[in-house]
């Protein structure tokens, strides 16, 4: 199997670095003497697929040339645990300037195992201008086997100054079927599940996998689109804000719950602490520090869970808003139609398009760290009225 057989709709992408692994790999000259770049910015639309491309393209430049080779780099590469391969994410609201400044210490490292050392950036765009400026040194004087993969939304996310030292590649939204083709073929789901989880993800390979593959998340989406079509008043809006705001903390536990009991359970392995163990006074600096780090990720996981309320509110009113305008298009929640049939007769296409801006307003606002329930009670308020 190819690293490339797990990718879906970016054809033009795929054949790109394709190409630039290929010629990387016939000779050994430096890289700026052939058709490689030192630096690249993978940008999207969430979902779409940025890291996985990432990482694929890392596999390729990181394999040996023989089949087995590229399976064994694979698992280390999936495993993040390849001796020339660097990751720098997040679990943060933003990336720290001092995890930049190691990360960028590490990137002049010589590769050890393969021809290159390859160093991935997964949110690039989570770097304030400060932080930036730390990389930005790296990319004007990289050294000549490192090989720099930047990920972000849009290119207006980075600083023109880490755009104009980049290579850029665009990635598009798949469609709904090629989404549902890979998420079937992956995770052994029937194809009718896995087309209606690509078509309500708005074909986010990962949330429709999630959507596809658990059944609480899609009861969670599923109530959060029946508690805002049930507003009918203020006093609706108000409590459905509160309502929203848990759903979406049910949503960030059980993505992190599991997770952080994992990471203690190992951390308390690695110390030498039995299970249930009484912990030394000169260890508990250490689990304290990752407790801080949990409960950074719990907080913008908390962040996630709202903004993905927020998407899926957007594409119910814009569902209402379609039917209104006797648009010929099939709604992203197919699964009620009925019920946005209601709801568009009984409002009007103004009043839709108010909501929709309404909820695009809500996510600035919490964005701009306003407090995510007034926010949503603002948003809700709209829609009632």
């Amino acid at each position: 199997m190819s690293v490339w057989d797990e990718l879906t709709g970016q054809s033009e992408a795929i054949a790109i670095f394709r190409a630039a692994a290929a010629d990387s790999s016939l000779r050994d000259a430096p890289i700026g003497d052939s058709a490689m770049t030192h630096s690249w910015l993978i940008t999207g639309p969430p979902g779409s697929g940025r890291s996985n491309l990432a990482y694929a393209f890392a596999t390729a430049l990181l394999s040996p040339p023989d089949p087995q080779g590229e399976e064994a780099t694979r698992r280390q590469v999936a495993a993040r645990t390849h001796p020339d391969l660097g990751v720098l994410s997040t679990e943060g609201v933003i990336i720290k300037m001092a995890d930049v400044q190691k990360f960028v210490t590490t990137s002049y490292f010589s590769p050890s195992v393969s021809r290159y050392r390859v160093m991935v950036i997964e949110d690039a765009d989570r770097m304030v201008e400060r932080t930036s400026n730390v990389l930005l040194k790296a990319l004007e004087e990289p050294p000549p086997r490192t090989v720099w993969i930047l990920c972000a939304p849009s290119e207006a996310d980075l600083l023109p100054t880490i755009r104009s030292r980049v290579r850029s590649v665009r990635l598009r939204v798949p469609d709904v079927a090629e989404v549902a083709e890979l998420i079937s073929r992956r995770d052994g789901v029937d194809l009718a599940t896995a087309t209606r989880a690509a078509r309500e993800s708005q074909s986010h390979i990962g949330m429709a996998h999630r959507l596809a593959t658990n059944e609480e998340a899609r009861r969670r989406r599923q109530l959060t689109l029946d508690i805002a079509l049930g507003i009918h008043s203020v006093s609706d809006a108000v409590i459905a804000a509160s309502k929203l705001l848990a759903l979406a903390g049910e949503d960030a536990k059980a993505i992190t719950e599991e997770r952080d009991a994992e990471e203690r359970e190992g951390a308390l392995r690695s110390l030498g602490i039995e299970p249930g163990g009484t912990i030394p006074p000169a260890l508990r600096a250490q689990l304290r520090t990752l407790e801080e780090d949990q409960k950074r990720r719990a907080t913008r996981s908390l962040r996630d869970g709202i903004d993905r309320i927020m998407v899926d509110l957007q594409s119910l009113y814009r569902d209402i808003l379609l039917l209104q305008l006797g648009v010929p298009s099939e709604p992203i929640n197919l699964a009620i139609y009925s019920q946005l049939q209601s709801a568009a007769g009984a409002t009007s296409a103004a009043a839709t398009l108010a909501t929709v801006d309404a909820i695009a307003t809500a996510r600035k606002r919490i964005d701009g760290n306003v407090s995510p329930a007034l926010a949503l009670e603002a948003m809700l308020i709209s829609a009632a009225r």
